[in-house]
């Protein structure tokens, strides 16, 4: 084990400390207003980004910030292929300002060295040149200039990549992307333009499934369990927590013991994630008075 990979190891062990947790998700929750919500983050290591002044969904937007600044600082600890799976992993803030553009609004995330075409991208507003440029770089061919069509591709090769080269969120991948498919199938009732990801991923029987339920007998075992006895369209949000809970879970595992390398980092950005997840329901939590009681 390279001395890179220890330093990186390490560094991000104490990422992986700086996060709130459950008892610290509670406490924003249990906030009487956004202005409180704010004061409690900005507080935390969250206030790095988090500011006084910020509304709501700015400050939830500042989450993500300083997710992003994390793995910014955890990708310049390690060798050049651990900043490669960072690089990865980071995607989806790169997915998250092409939607913006998409929607006509300014792009939110600053990736630096962890950008993957976004500097060819960030100047371009047009669909079709989005999509050209997508193709010209790892991304791919998102299929089509619709929009949609673009932001489901982006999401695929995403997907399909982490599961082909990052082993240890091989499948979050697999489940992030049956979920994606059931919701577009399912819920939104609209068939997928472009399916090659996702039949790698899912196999043909899945996509060709008549219902949720056959999608989910069909799946493979290491996405199964994300649809697991969702048997209505109007289940599905649940997979969302099931799929965070999986994540937090596998990632403590991975982050356990003393090992070094590639394992305990994804184990690290995936319980990094999830907090800042959980950190962003919590907020929202205590604005509309949810119920803290799912936040466990």
């Amino acid at each position: 084990m390279s001395a890179a990979w220890v330093a990186g190891t390490t560094r991000a062990r104490a990422l992986a400390r700086r996060r709130l947790g459950k008892a610290g998700a509670r406490r924003v929750a249990l906030a009487g207003s956004a202005e409180e919500v704010v004061a409690v983050l900005a507080a935390t290591p969250y206030g790095h980004d988090v500011r006084a002044g910020q509304d709501l969904a700015e400050a939830q937007r500042a989450v993500l910030d300083c997710l992003l600044w994390h793995l910014r600082v955890l990708a310049g600890w390690l060798p050049a292929e651990g900043a490669a799976v960072i690089r990865l992993l980071a995607r989806w803030f790169e997915i998250a300002n092409v939607d913006a553009v998409l929607a006509g609004v300014a792009p939110r995330f600053d990736l630096g060295a962890l950008a993957t075409a976004w500097p060819r991208l960030r100047h371009l507003t047009a669909p079709a040149g989005i999509r050209a440029a997508l193709a010209a770089s790892p991304w791919g061919d998102p299929g089509g200039p619709e929009p949609r069509r673009i932001q489901l591709g982006m999401r695929l090769s995403w997907a399909a990549q982490v599961a082909r080269t990052v082993r240890p969120a091989s499948a979050w991948a697999t489940a992030a992307t049956a979920l994606l498919v059931a919701r577009e199938r399912f819920l939104e009732g609209r068939r997928l333009h472009l399916s090659r990801e996702a039949e790698s991923l899912l196999g043909p029987r899945a996509l060709d499934a008549g219902s949720l339920r056959d999608m989910t007998a069909s799946l493979p075992s290491s996405a199964r369990w994300v649809l697991a006895g969702l048997d209505r369209p109007g289940d599905l949000w649940r997979g969302e927590p099931r799929w965070w809970e999986r994540v937090e879970r596998d990632g403590t595992a991975m982050l356990s013991g003393s090992a070094f390398g590639p394992s305990p980092v994804v184990g690290a950005v995936a319980l990094l994630a999830a907090d800042a997840w959980r950190v962003q329901r919590a907020g929202a939590t205590a604005v509309y008075r949810g119920d803290v009681d799912e936040l466990a």
